[in-house]
């Protein structure tokens, strides 16, 4: 394969509608159909998932009722397969929480005429410099 020359178009637009399932609790669910059943991979605060079927339980394990979230930045590349790499900054805030900052990374990989999730990697920038 080679490299796809629309990864930035592709990078904006998914992340437009992860977050825009994600966000909205009714559809959070449907977020299943953006990962592999086996070779999907999360890292969600330092905490290791494989497959579909248990990022979703992670995520659907967030008690959070309703979320604010400001994205400063999405900075894609392509990737030598016709994946994408995408880089997401920015700032959430959970509920009555205080907003935090965050990076997200994913990871698309190309499937037929579209895409999957096979790389997801989540952290909010909380330092703990004690």
């Amino acid at each position: 394969m080679a490299l796809n020359p629309q990864y930035e178009v592709i990078g904006k637009g998914f992340v437009q509608q992860y977050y825009a399932m994600f966000d909205d609790p009714a559809q959070r669910p449907n977020l299943i159909n953006m990962y592999n059943t086996e070779s999907s991979f999360m890292t969600f605060e330092g905490l290791q998932i494989q497959g579909a079927i248990k990022i979703m339980e992670k995520l659907t394990s967030l008690t959070f009722q309703k979320i604010n979230r400001i994205i400063t930045a999405i900075d894609s590349q392509p990737m030598f397969d016709g994946g994408v790499l995408i880089n997401v900054l920015g700032r959430l805030q959970a509920d009555e929480d205080p907003p935090h900052a965050f990076s997200q990374i994913f990871v698309l990989k190309p499937l037929g005429n579209s895409f999957f999730c096979q790389h997801d990697i989540f952290r909010l920038g909380i330092h703990d410099s004690v």
